[in-house]
């Protein structure tokens, strides 16, 4: 370990009032000293290079090949090298890269420690960068928190959310996605499946069941996936992990075993509307026809029968804001804008230990961001208080 700290760059850094301007950019700080074994170290130094080279070059604007400043890869440098350390001293092993749930393991640690908001809002970014890295060199997803950080000092507070008229209207915009597979585009074999399952959907007998009929049954995937999450506020790793057997239709239930939710935090028991037990139900008939689930037990996966992550759940909502006319351009717009609505609402029909049952909040200071009342009650209070 004699060779740490090793540099990539030199940079201009104002030390104690002063311009240093041979600050070198740290790939292994000397904070690692002693942590990592030979074999360990070799790869970190190899992955950390390509990372922080990355930032250097293309990093800013990876389509114009313009990179970020030496100063903020240095900063990035040791932000995400601490998060590094943490991660291993936490699973008590070396691991690189790093995935999505440690992200976020890590975000949750900060925003309950005694730091400051600057220094937790610098964090996020670090990692922002290490995911944008990820995201254009390996395909990784990129990384979404459920809560950002004012790096200038302000308080942590939930990201955007819909309000009650975009809830209803992406709900419309779902149950009008989603077909079955199309009469000529499959064999006898799986005609005489599907037949089945369209004589169930439409109450006929299976002899009576014609091609015509095809056109009258709809797909009740993606309309399953959403409507639930804006009952449960899934996360887009609970949406990846969700499994069948989670799935209680009768008692209109959701239940996330403890080894399978996506921060182990506890078995949860969360609550779904009629109508989205309904879809559930539907969904779990159709979901028999389809070659992609049959050797697994995952509730939804995408067409060409991956996990959902991030990305495609974040595409997916898009397309729905599109069909229902709601607006994106000037919002932050994921799959967690779904997860905050749950928790604002939640919080102002009820209350806020109700909130922190459905979104499964270990902690009740997660939940306490959605002690806030929604921009268009505030606004009705101030017209009513004239």
């Amino acid at each position: 370990m004699e060779d740490l700290p090793i540099m990539l760059s030199r940079c201009s850094v104002f030390t104690n009032g002063e311009l240093d301007t041979e600050r070198p950019i740290p790939v292994v700080p000397k904070s690692h000293d002693g942590v990592l074994n030979e074999k360990q170290l070799v790869d970190y130094k190899d992955r950390r290079v390509r990372f922080l080279s990355w930032l250097l070059k293309v990093g800013k604007y990876p389509d114009k090949a313009e990179g970020y400043s030496p100063y903020t890869v240095y900063s990035t440098a040791y932000r995400t090298a601490r998060f590094d350390l943490w991660l291993w001293e936490q699973k008590n092993e070396y691991t690189y890269p790093p995935q999505s749930d440690d992200a976020t393991a890590y975000m949750d640690w900060l925003a309950f420690s005694d730091k400051s908001q600057v220094t937790k809002g610098k964090a996020q970014e670090g990692l922002q960068h290490l995911s944008k890295w990820l995201h254009h060199e390996y395909g990784y997803d990129e990384w979404e928190f459920e809560y950002s950080f004012d790096g200038s000092g302000g308080n942590h507070q939930p990201q955007d959310f819909l309000t009650r008229e975009e809830r209803r209207a992406i709900r419309q915009a779902a149950l009008n996605e989603g077909n079955i597979p199309a009469y000529g585009s499959l064999t006898a074999e799986e005609r005489n499946g599907w037949k089945l399952y369209i004589s169930n959907a439409l109450g006929k007998a299976y002899e009576d069941v014609m091609r015509e009929d095809w056109d009258e049954v709809n797909g009740w995937e993606v309309t399953s996936l959403v409507w639930t999450s804006l009952d449960a506020g899934l996360r887009p790793n609970e949406v990846r992990n969700a499994r069948t057997e989670w799935v209680d239709t009768r008692n209109g239930i959701l239940r996330i075993p403890k080894d399978e939710s996506s921060k182990n935090e506890g078995n949860w028991t969360v609550s779904l509307t009629e109508r989205t037990a309904t879809a559930l139900s539907r969904w779990l008939e159709e979901r028999e026809q389809y070659e992609r689930y049959k050797e697994t037990d995952a509730l939804w996966l995408t067409s060409h029968g991956n996990p959902h992550g991030s990305g495609s759940l974040r595409r997916l909502l898009h397309r729905l804001c599109d069909q229902a006319g709601i607006e994106t351009a000037n919002r932050k717009m994921s799959w967690y804008t779904i997860r905050h609505s749950v928790g604002t609402y939640m919080t102002k029909e009820r209350d806020l230990a109700a909130a922190k049952a459905q979104l499964r909040h270990k902690n009740p200071m997660t939940t306490m961001k959605y002690d806030q009342v929604p921009v268009e009650d505030r606004r009705d209070a101030l017209d009513r208080m004239g």
